[in-house]
């Protein structure tokens, strides 16, 4: 299995090479040359699998300069019960709002309570395991830029791992006060962390400028480093992702929700727009999926994107209670793109440099007649997100952070749009309530009862709904902040090589 650029489909690297490096040199996102397809049979002897199997399953599949016995490594270390609470990572649970049943796929019970330890648990064992196949000798720096989940997840799973580095950018306005507080207590030798002036878009394009900056690149290389990223832009990041949309309709047909072979709906909240895209892996795999719903907030470019063709980033930022999806330029969507185009590297480009100079593009008819076929965009408005808060919690006794709930209101859209109330539904619930206690609180009871600090708001929440507050979130409290550093986006290039004691 090879991988190659979204931008230039002569760059041919292993998989190893392409988890270490995070992007193609020419700027593009590395993608499998073929997709493993899946028989009934092989999806039936998953039935019989735990998690773990399954992901063993399913990673060999695509990391194939790996052995066995190292992906069995990489999995059985990063999917631990002391990690995630459980054998099962990613556990299931049924709720209903306004008569919506759905089947809410909880993946935010990793020790940083958000659904990117699914990925960034196991992506340190992957890059280790490939710079000792590509680049022994040399220390990878990664490079990340977060809108808030990636940053504490990222710092996480890499925190004092051997030969690395890891340097994480947030914007200073942009995220919550729980996930500031995360990222700027981080533990760790190996590690650093710096606010931006600007949003998380500043980051995401400063990063990948830096990434992309041969006399930085020179320069790390005289120093026997090399950059790599733990965003989403990196093929070991998105892989794993797959795995939980497949594990989550085997569980499915084991608890007899459904039957073998029944098709199902799929709802991501999505900024970056990875989280559906590992979903459409998963059909592409022969996961019987039939609608993908894509739910994002008031930064609503890719329900526009979706339902005419045209994606434009020139439009008002918000700053919302779901600052994950505050994102205008989804990295991720160039991969669907490069699907959707039957692998045309060049037409991808032609997207990806219209973006970058013009602000938009707009894709051909068969691009989005592809698109319109299988998607389904809708967007969640702040007042619809707290409302539906309240609702599913009254209803259902079952308490969502902003993300999910932007899902479930997207969910019912596509019910009253369609019809389509009989396909069973796979949401994806992607953090724990408790990194957003202002907005959930502010949601469940009035506001002007709300008092104290994020964390006194913690507590009041626990002891209004009966929630068990997550170990790891609970224990913040105390820790000292070690980074308070903030860097104009310009400045981010000399930020990460003063970091690096490079001069």
């Amino acid at each position: 299995m090879n991988y190659n650029s979204t931008t230039d489909k002569k760059i041919v690297v292993s998989a190893a090479q392409a988890i270490s490096q995070g992007i193609s040199n020419d700027g593009g996102l590395f993608v499998p040359m073929e997709i493993p397809k899946y028989s009934e049979e092989d999806f039936k002897a998953m039935l019989k699998m735990d998690y773990k199997g399954r992901a063993k399953k399913v990673i060999a599949d695509y990391l194939s300069d790996f052995t066995a016995e190292e992906v069995a490594d990489c999995v059985d270390n990063a999917y631990t019960a002391e990690k995630f609470g459980s054998e099962n990572p990613a556990p299931i649970v049924s709720a209903k709002r306004n008569g919506n049943t759905m089947n809410i796929l909880e993946l935010w019970h990793g020790p940083t309570s958000a659904f990117k330890d699914m990925a960034l648990q196991i992506l340190p064992y992957f890059l280790t395991k490939s710079l000792a196949k590509k680049y022994e000798g040399k220390e990878a720096v990664i490079l990340v830029a977060t809108s808030g989940d990636t940053g504490k997840a990222a710092l996480e799973g890499f925190k004092d791992v051997k030969d690395t580095r890891i340097i994480v950018f947030y914007p200073q306005d942009g995220v919550s006060p729980m996930q500031k507080c995360q990222m700027t207590t981080q533990e760790g030798s190996n590690v650093d962390v710096c606010a931006i002036k600007g949003n998380f878009d500043d980051a995401q394009t400063g990063v990948k400028k830096i990434f992309t900056t041969p006399e930085i690149i020179e320069k790390l290389q005289a120093n026997d480093k090399l950059f790599s990223s733990a965003n989403s832009i990196n093929w070991g990041r998105l892989l794993p992702q797959i795995v939980y949309y497949i594990s989550a309709y085997c569980d499915l047909v084991n608890k007899g929700t459904i039957k073998f072979g029944d098709k199902v709906n799929v709802v991501v909240p999505t900024g970056n727009f990875g989280n559906i895209l590992a979903s459409y892996y998963a059909m592409l795999m022969g996961l019987p999926i039939n609608k993908f719903i894509c739910a994002s907030n008031s930064n609503n470019v890719l329900t526009d994107f979706i339902n005419t063709g045209v994606y434009d980033k020139g439009r008002h930022f918000y700053t919302t209670m779901s600052p994950s999806m505050d994102i205008l330029v989804s990295s991720n969507l160039e991969r669907l793109l490069y699907i959707l185009s039957d692998g045309d590297d060049q037409k991808v480009k032609s997207y990806m440099t219209a973006l970058k100079t013009e602000g938009k593009y707009k894709v051909d008819d068969k691009i989005m007649d592809r698109l319109s076929e299988r998607f389904f965009g809708g967007f969640c408005d702040e007042e619809s997100t707290a409302k539906t808060i309240k609702e599913l919690y009254e209803q259902s006794n079952y308490l969502a952070d902003t993300h999910t709930a932007v899902a479930v209101d997207v969910y019912a859209q596509y019910v009253e749009k369609t019809g389509d109330k009989e396909t069973p539904v796979i949401l994806a619930s992607t953090a724990s309530p408790y990194k957003f206690s202002k907005s959930v609180l502010g949601s469940i009871i009035p506001k002007d009862e709300i008092c104290g600090s994020e964390f006194d708001m913690v507590e009041q929440m626990n002891k209004v709904t009966g929630v068990e507050v997550p170990k790891p979130l609970a224990q913040l409290k105390n820790k000292e902040v070690r980074f308070n550093n903030v860097s104009a986006v310009e400045d981010m290039p000399a930020y990460v090589l003063k970091a690096l004691g490079i001069d």
